[in-house]
């Protein structure tokens, strides 16, 4: 988050401290303009200015200050939507270019470690995908024909997966996966950008995109930027109204942290199949404890107003399986966009224009991101990717249509938001650190009281497509439940599409 407030602050932030650039005080010209400084800005910055390109990268926060370092740092191609389900939108083809793009997005990162000793606790690991119990076991043997049609053909069915407190029955097993550490990684990259003659700037918001004859200008507070080409790689894109956001929907997913002792898990990577669906890692402790990492428990954004709930569920699943898990020592949670069908949108925003999208993370925002750097740098080079038709924004999956209606439906319904009475009648009795929605005559507005008493008030409406935002207790922020935009406690934006703060007659009192 760009703004401090009382969010959950993951693993990788409390290790950590998130870089920073200066700001940008003077106009500029380059060849390209990248808007956003998580993986997937970054990745593209990177392979553009290996490739000659002068880049210039804008982000108004720090360096991965958004949804990359609340990631878990797995990078898989065992996906989270089920190859036999990316069969029915791509066919059998793009799903081998699925899986073949995401593991070659695995095998540029080790690449990169490897060359320059980046000290990020890359490891090479298996993944274990298993059913909960009493679960068909038809799934899986689904996946595994799909897995080697689109080329995994190592991927294999196991008796089960190598947990010793818990037996999860059969399993497959998807061998060349990894983790690492994502801000290691991701600080290699800036200082590769500015070795090649790119330059960054941090705390600077991106107002606007024009067209200047053959070219764009990117405008921010006080400074502008002149490119030849733009890319917005903000996780929600904050240049289009409708495009891709009626093609995805964000979702809300939960990370717990605990010790365990060294050596009672062992090293792997695991996922179950349910929806919403739990995945596991470790990570380095002590030298006689492991960090065990639970992830899950999906929803809707907005969609709880007992967001805590969704960390007490985790850790009671994780009991059940690691009894011998320690006291929960960390809990976060980030946003994901799920596209209908599966994966990442990633390709120009309009057809025969040069400015390009990274959107649609699908809960593999890491390897999806690493695919963008690859991608976007081809596009721009003008030279022929086997996987542009495959990520194209504009692509059309007749079979996802069932999805499409569901989620847009969804969408629609939030906006009732407009006519119920709100969260309650007045502020008066509104706790410190805690926000709520007020109807005051025709007007809803959103209401904080910060840590020392006051109140803050602002319009509780989204400034993307005007539907209603809601409190979230554990981040300390204000969301849009329609397509995810988010806010801080006092109204400034986040996280797109919106791409303006709530409200311009903000009050204090």
């Amino acid at each position: 988050m760009n703004q401090k407030g009382h969010e959950t602050i993951s693993l990788w932030q409390d290790q950590q401290i998130l870089r920073s650039f200066p700001s940008l005080h003077k106009d500029l010209e380059t060849d390209v303009c990248i808007i956003g400084a998580g993986i997937s800005g970054l990745s593209v910055a990177y392979n553009l200015s290996q490739s000659g390109k002068r880049v210039v990268v804008l982000d108004d926060g720090p360096i991965a200050g958004g949804q990359t370092v609340r990631t878990t740092g797995h990078l898989s191609n065992a996906l989270d939507d089920r190859f036999f389900d990316l069969e029915k939108c791509f066919g059998v083809e793009g799903s081998k270019l699925a899986a073949q793009s995401h593991g070659a997005a695995i095998e540029f990162i080790a690449h990169l470690v490897k060359k320059h000793h980046i000290k990020c606790h890359f490891e090479e690991l298996d993944v274990y995908l298993f059913v909960p119990p009493g679960d068909s076991l038809s799934i899986l043997d689904k996946e595994l024909a799909a897995a080697h049609r689109a080329g995994l053909t190592s991927v294999e069915k196991m008796d089960r997966a190598p947990i010793d407190s818990f037996d999860t029955g059969p399993c497959l097993r998807f061998p060349n996966q990894a983790q690492f550490y994502p801000l290691p990684y991701i600080d290699k990259l800036c200082d590769l950008i500015i070795e090649a003659g790119g330059s960054i700037f941090t705390s600077v918001h991106a107002t606007k995109i024009e067209k200047k004859e053959d070219q764009y200008l990117v405008a921010t507070q006080g400074a502008s930027v002149l490119a030849k080409h733009v890319v917005i790689a903000t996780n929600s894109p904050i240049c289009s109204p409708f495009l891709p956001h009626l093609k995805q929907a964000p979702y809300r997913t939960y990370v717990i942290a605990g010790n365990v002792p060294k050596g009672s898990v062992t090293r792997a990577l695991y996922y179950d199949t349910p929806d919403p669906y739990h995945y596991i890692r470790l990570a380095q402790a002590d030298e006689n404890h492991d960090l065990l990492l639970i992830g899950g428990e999906d929803h809707r954004t907005a969609e709880k107003k007992d967001t805590e709930s969704c960390f007490d569920k985790l850790e009671q699943w994780a009991k059940e399986r690691f009894p011998f898990l320690g006291k929960t020592l960390y809990r976060w949670s980030g946003q994901v966009m799920e596209p209908i069908d599966g994966l990442a949108f990633i390709g120009r925003v309009k057809q025969n224009a040069e400015i390009y999208m990274v959107t649609g993370d699908s809960g593999n925002g890491l390897t999806h991101g690493t695919i963008a750097g690859l991608l976007i740098n081809d596009l721009i080079l003008k030279r022929k990717n086997p996987w542009e038709k495959l990520y194209d924004p504009h692509r059309k999956t007749l079979s996802a249509a069932k999805d499409f209606v569901k989620e847009n439906v969804n969408t629609f319904c939030q906006y009732r938001d407009w006519v119920t009475a709100g969260d309650q009648k007045s502020a008066s009795d509104l706790p410190k650190n805690s926000g709520a929605i007020i109807r005051k005559g025709l007007k809803k507005c959103a209401i904080y009281r910060d840590d020392t008493g006051k109140l803050h008030e602002m319009s509780a409406i989204c400034p993307h497509l005007k539907a209603e935002v809601r409190w979230n207790l554990s981040e300390n922020c204000w969301e849009c439940p329609a397509h995810g935009s988010r806010f801080s406690a006092t109204g400034e934006v986040i996280q797109g599409p919106a791409n303006c703060d709530l409200g311009k007659n903000t009050r204090i009192y």
